[in-house]
């Protein structure tokens, strides 16, 4: 009887010693697999980052190569294609490592369990071979977990390496930090900044934008970033469709800007705003609509800290927003005011030096009596609310997120107002009044600059090299549909009730049906495209960096409409009111109407 145990038991304990032995095979196999993935990341990287730099300083020298340009675009979608490859490789391997891991342990628990309620004895009464097992199992064990904890660093270090390098590719940088302008900067001008200020067939609906949530009814003002509730979407009548910046047809007038700033305009009643900054000092301008004189300038902080800014970026990327009372604005440096209508400062507050590598981009906005900021750093990130009247914070909620460059927007949803952010890893959506979380989902990764556009209940979110991504609104809001094919790391998307339009920074717009995420068309221009498109009347104006406005139809298929020169380089969003549009050059401040 007990050789006829010992015979079952030996069998069975085979069976589970074979199933532990070709698991552990099969996870030291995946182990060299991602040793082996990083040694050759590290040797030669999947995209050839090399190749397009290179490419890309030759389309710096001849930007209207347009075959040169064809070419950058197919290897910067073989880069995507690589980059998204390897990373599926590499979470692949580390599930089947887990699985192959988990498995060989249970088997080996199996073992010891069953050797312990049925163990074979020799005459001295010990298990004949259970010290011997042990101390193999201690050396198998043992090498085990350093080859699992090796692969494990390995696969880490293989998938940060990708991420770097995508990173640095999607803002023009090579992996060796030899920087090149790829797609410079954000909306607001360039690397990952935030997205700068200001459809829509007439009427919009309630729920397809945002109303403002200002002092802002039937009014022919524009007080913030990227027109109704930062969402780019216009609701004005009558906008200009050709100009001429340089022979002067339809220019209203034209005005130089003391300092540089990528900001965008805003405007209430009779008065234009914009902001400009150095190094030594940060100021905000009031223009007059009509005449395009500066009536008055405003000196904000004291424009010295000892802030890591970038060039590209520069001291002013912030758009302000207006009220009809006072003017807001924030800089880089942490600086916030508030001035009234006649450049008198009513409040004045320090927020601390933003810990972000590239400067604080994120525009403002107003809800109510409160302003909104989005002060997202590398430390510490945040939703903050600041009275309007006083500076004071009404109220601040901590965010989970990563630094980014974008801007909130605030619409209404039909049933509630809600403020909704963008930053790695999330999309999250606020109320406005007190700063409660209403919800969140986790769909974007990457230094986020593109803000997000919102239309009829569905919220878009893109980031380069991370997706696009479609978020249905409701109770438990869902990803409707995700898409990577073209992917903006500066321009913001923009969308109505039927379709979304997306604009790569390097030139190529793409029109998606926004409930199913089909691809209709796309249209590759000449040149970057560091401005957001704005939706208005039917059609969407969309600025390059050489100054050249591209107007085209709203609809199913591509329609040129126009395409008016500026005559000067900008990495500014428009600004309209009924019969005028309002364009920031690098030196000037445009106003283009009949």
């Amino acid at each position: 009887m007990t050789t006829e145990i010992s015979n079952n038991r030996w069998g069975s304990d085979r069976l589970w010693n074979r199933i532990a032995m070709a698991s552990g095979i099969f996870a030291f196999m995946i182990c060299v697999l991602l040793i082996a993935n990083y040694i050759q990341l590290k040797k030669s990287d999947p995209v050839n980052m090399t190749v397009v730099t290179r490419l890309v300083d030759k389309l710096r020298d001849n930007p209207a190569d347009s075959l040169l340009r064809s070419d950058i675009r197919t290897l910067d979608l073989l880069s995507r294609k690589a980059y998204f490859t390897s990373q599926w490789q590499i979470r692949i391997g580390g599930y089947l490592l887990l699985a192959a891991v988990a498995l060989m342990i249970i088997s080996i628990q199996i073992v010891d369990y069953r050797r312990k309620i049925n163990p074979v004895l020799s005459e001295s009464g010990e298990d004949e071979t259970m010290l011997h097992r042990k101390k193999a199992r201690t050396w198998i064990v043992s090498g085990g977990a350093i080859i699992l904890l090796i692969a494990f660093i390995f696969a880490v270090l293989s998938s940060n390496n990708l991420s770097g390098d995508f990173i640095k590719m999607s803002k023009g940088t090579a992996p060796d930090n030899t920087a090149t302008e790829v797609s410079a900067t954000p909306e607001t001008a360039i690397p990952k900044p935030d997205t700068i200020s200001g459809k829509s067939t007439p009427p919009i609906k309630a729920d397809s934008s945002a109303t403002a949530f200002v002092k802002v009814t039937a009014n022919d003002n524009y007080p913030n970033f990227r027109g109704n509730g930062g969402t780019g979407l216009a609701s004005k009548k009558n906008i200009p469709v050709s100009w001429d910046g340089v022979t002067g047809q339809k220019q209203l007038w034209k005005t130089a800007i003391p300092l540089p700033g990528y900001n965008s305009p805003v405007i209430w009643g009779d008065k234009v705003f914009v902001t400009g900054a150095s190094k030594e000092k940060q100021e905000i301008y009031c223009i007059d609509r009509n005449s395009g004189k500066i009536l008055w300038t405003t000196v904000i902080g004291t424009g010295n800290k000892t802030a890591t800014i970038k060039d590209e970026t520069g001291y002013s990327a912030p758009t302000a927003v207006t009220d009809g009372s006072n003017v807001y604005a924030i800089f880089p440096t942490g600086d916030i005011a508030a001035v009234d209508m006649n450049g008198n400062k009513v409040w004045e507050r320090d927020l601390g030096l933003p810990k972000n590598y590239y400067g604080h981009s994120s525009s403002l906005m107003l809800y109510k009596e409160n302003i909104l900021v989005q002060f997202d750093q590398t430390t510490a990130p945040k939703l903050l609310a600041l009275s309007a009247k006083t500076g004071k914070t009404a109220w601040s909620t901590d965010r989970q997120v990563k630094v980014s460059w974008s801007s909130p927007i605030v619409v209404n949803t039909g049933k509630r107002a809600e403020v909704i952010l963008v930053a790695e890893p999330f999309v999250a959506s606020y109320n406005p009044a007190n700063g409660q979380e209403l919800w969140k989902i986790e769909c974007i990764s990457g230094e986020v600059g593109p803000s997000l556009a919102y239309s009829n209940g569905i919220v878009f979110s893109v980031n380069d090299y991370s997706k696009l991504s479609a978020i249905k609104l409701g109770q438990q809001p869902t990803i409707l549909w995700e898409n990577n094919d073209f992917l903006s790391d500066i321009p913001s998307p923009v969308a109505n009730d039927k379709y979304l339009f997306l604009a790569t920074s390097y030139g190529t717009v793409v029109c998606y049906d926004a409930l199913s995420g089909q691809k209709y068309w796309e249209h590759d221009f000449s040149n970057n495209i560091f401005s957001s498109p704005i939706l208005a009347e039917g059609k969407v104006y969309l600025l390059d960096r050489t100054g050249v406005m591209h107007i085209f139809k709203a609809e199913k298929e591509f329609s040129l409409v126009g395409e008016p020169k500026l005559g000067e380089s900008s990495a500014c969003t428009p600004a309209f009111t009924n019969g005028r549009i309002y364009l920031r050059g690098d030196k000037n401040l445009y106003c283009f109407g009949e």
